[in-house]
């Protein structure tokens, strides 16, 4: 597994509070199931030797009992703290420092412990994390690409909160007010006078979704711009450099740029310094996620700030729900236009 772990004693204030629950065991699976414990271990193990309608059974009978298998032995947790477990994408990306700590801080509220894994940016890695991952912990919060049907096989049974993930879901959910932050952004570069504005986004499918708000925006404002404005990157700074210098190539005359993150963002902003560009006067610089990093930049960044630390707390919020059995609505954090020099 790759990633890092993280973990969160239990606090005073956890020691102090409501114990949990008799955990369910295997023989209480068993004897739901109407088989021997042996049969539950091979269908929880994914063992060969056994009939699929049998191993259907004891499946249904572990989620509806809520089972867990055991993972104490491997040393990572405590028998009588809750753990949870926690998928990001890149523990690098100045991103989730923040996000961690909320969710490591609400997890010590409640008593509970936090393992941290990463798919260092790696799709074709993501499902064996959340099987591996998934194991070892009572609940998984994750920043996931697949969907709902994809991620099924691999977490049977497993309470799950989606982070900005922005599709329809069965889980547990926090995602971002993208469209209404985006509007807010290009209405700011076009309340300066901007008219070409164009955009570098993420090459990755999942960002999308800001690039449709950008396009809606354009839309609303009737910019002169389309598709073709948008470059697509690599999600860092040097891909931000090279989005930006590809960008200004084909459309020279273009007076803002509206980058996915604040790292490609900052990206840009070096691109356009070699460029012998000055920001905000032969382009101005709008950034997504309000990194701490771009009030360094002269001029500082202007941003579209996310509480980060706060959509942690409501991950840890929504894994307590449905560990408690109960329905939990999807939560969406808000946006802030911070504005600073780059624009």
């Amino acid at each position: 597994m790759q990633g890092i772990v993280v973990k969160q004693q239990q606090s005073a204030a956890g020691a102090a509070g409501s114990v949990p629950p008799r955990r369910v065991t295997l023989k209480d699976v068993a004897r739901a199931a109407g088989v021997s414990h042996q049969t539950v271990s091979r269908a929880i193990n994914d063992k060969g030797e056994i009939d699929p309608q049998t191993r259907r059974r004891v499946l249904d009978a572990a989620r509806e009992l809520r089972y867990r298998p055991s993972r104490f032995a491997r040393g990572l947790v405590r028998p009588d703290v809750i753990t949870v477990g926690l998928i990001v994408q890149d523990v690098v990306n100045p991103f989730y420092p923040e996000l961690i700590a909320g969710v490591i801080e609400a997890a010590g509220n409640q008593g509970w412990q936090v393992v941290v894994g990463s798919t260092q940016n790696d799709r074709g890695g993501e499902l064996a994390l959340v099987r591996s991952l998934g194991r070892q912990v009572d609940a998984l919060i994750g920043f996931l690409t697949y969907s709902d049907a994809e991620l099924a096989p691999y977490v049977e049974g497993v309470p799950l909160v989606v982070m900005e993930r922005h599709q329809q879901t069965s889980h547990g959910a926090v995602d971002v007010d993208i469209e209404t932050g985006v509007r807010r952004g290009i209405q700011h570069l076009v309340d300066r006078g901007h008219r070409k504005i164009g955009m570098i986004d993420c090459s990755a499918d999942e960002g999308r979704d800001r690039r449709d708000c950008f396009l809606a925006a354009i839309d609303e404002f009737d910019l002169p711009v389309d598709q073709g404005w948008i470059v697509g990157g690599g999600e860092s700074m040097a891909g931000g450099e090279a989005a930006f210098a590809e960008l200004r190539a084909k459309h020279p005359d273009v007076s803002a740029v509206f980058a996915y993150n604040d790292v490609v963002a900052i990206g840009a902003f070096r691109a356009a310094r070699r460029m012998g560009l000055t920001v905000p006067q032969d382009c101005a610089l709008l950034g997504f996620d309000g990194l701490s990093i771009g009030e360094l930049l002269d001029p500082p960044l202007t941003t579209l700030y996310i509480d980060k630390r706060r959509m942690g707390q409501l991950a840890v919020d929504q894994v307590n729900g449905l560990l408690n059995g109960t329905t939990v609505e999807p939560s969406l954090v808000p946006t802030e236009l911070v504005i600073r020099g780059s624009t």
